[in-house]
């Protein structure tokens, strides 16, 4: 199927299936006690299967769909969860400590996971404005490459024009800025007002150049647009795999707070009989 047409397939066979189970609990919930424990088990396995999600990635060469229709199945699957909890709790806030916390781990599993959607979907097409997506692992050693040919040029300038200017401002300026990445929080703004700001001190700077040493300073500022740019790829990645540090610890401790859940229901509330 293209895209389009999975997404729909995937949105109709959600309401098909929220629209059966709310309409299951509204019709029989007095006539079956057990309805809550039923929902209770099928909202763990959709959960479990979720949780599957992290590892068929990790196996690309797995023939077991797409990643684009894994994600799908992640998406629409993760929101039938939303109508099982509902459900599950019979539409009230949890009453006592360890329900309240259980029923605000998944809460926060769910909005973690809305809000890793939004990033998966922006951030790919922030990065395509921005020349394409750099590999994150190969930031580091691109950035030392501008920091030493930045350097080098701050060093030449001060054999050829006999004049200390450009070496002085490099070490005053911009070396701090290549020394390291620089502006994450700006950059999830889009904000490009500190970039700009070194630029516009590069300019104050060449008024006071000959020609010679105006090339080399034109050279360092290409150099430091590319930082900048490189600086950019890293905070938006760095988002991305900063995510996943919070979502996928998150949903384990739901996993673990489940099961502590089901041990007590079977202690306290009469097991299977």
């Amino acid at each position: 199927m293209r895209f389009s047409q999975q997404r729909g397939f995937g949105f109709t066979v959600f309401l098909i299936l929220a629209a059966e189970l709310v309409c299951l609990h509204l019709a029989y919930a007095r006539q079956m006690p057990r309805l809550s424990c039923l929902t209770g088990w099928a909202l763990l396995g959709v959960i479990l299967l979720l949780a599957l999600y992290n590892g068929r990635k990790k196996l690309p060469f797995l023939p077991l769909l797409s990643s684009e229709e894994w994600l799908q199945f992640h998406i629409y699957a993760a929101l039938l969860t939303g109508v099982l909890f509902a459900v599950h709790v019979s539409y009230k806030i949890p009453a006592g400590w360890f329900q309240g916390v259980l029923a605000w781990l998944y809460l926060l599993v769910m909005a973690s996971g809305f809000f890793g959607l939004f990033l998966s979907r922006a951030i790919p097409k922030r990065l395509t404005t921005r020349g394409g997506e750099v590999l994150f692992e190969r930031i580091p050693a691109i950035r030392r490459q501008f920091q030493e040919r930045a350097e080098q040029l701050a060093l030449q300038s001060v054999g050829e024009s006999k004049s200390g200017t450009i070496a002085d401002f490099y070490l005053r300026e911009l070396k701090p800025f290549f020394s390291g990445p620089r502006n994450c929080s700006r950059h999830w703004s889009e904000d490009g007002g500190p970039v700009n700001r070194i630029l516009a001190k590069i300019s104050d700077v060449k008024r006071y150049l000959n020609e010679q040493e105006r090339a080399t300073l034109e050279e360092i500022a290409v150099l430091v647009r590319q930082k900048d740019g490189l600086d950019y790829h890293y905070a938006q990645q760095l988002l991305l795999k900063a995510w996943l540090f919070v979502h996928i610890p998150l949903t384990y401790s739901l996993l673990l707070f489940t099961a502590v859940h089901i041990v007590l229901v079977f202690a306290f509330s009469g097991g299977v009989r």
